[in-house]
């Protein structure tokens, strides 16, 4: 069994078991649940479910396993004949949620 649920502005086909990064939510603390209520599709054994444009009373519930942070990103700004380099760094922050039930 597969869904498709919306986070933000990014579709994620989940399933149970399946460990995500989803944007940071610091309300959230480790061992809380998190529920997705923006389900677009569900899929499995009977079948395929599409919503028009979410299923009505579908949820995915996840674990919260914790915060993490993503890879280092570097920009530079350069600027010939002009002495001017600038070097930046950014690293985003996850939460890292484990899918345990897909209700629809």
């Amino acid at each position: 069994m597969y869904a498709i649920v919306l986070d933000g502005a990014r579709q994620l086909k989940v399933q149970p078991g399946q460990r995500i990064d989803i944007d940071l939510r610091s309300s959230l603390n480790e061992g809380d649940t998190f529920e997705f209520s923006s389900v677009l599709a569900i899929g499995g054994d009977e079948g395929l479910k599409l919503g028009t444009p979410q299923i009505a009373g579908a949820k995915v519930t996840a674990k919260v396993l914790g915060t993490e942070k993503g890879e280092k990103l570097y920009i530079q700004k350069f600027q010939r004949r002009k002495n001017y380099k600038r070097r930046t760094g950014h690293r985003q922050q996850y939460t890292r949620v484990e899918i345990t039930e897909i209700a629809g």
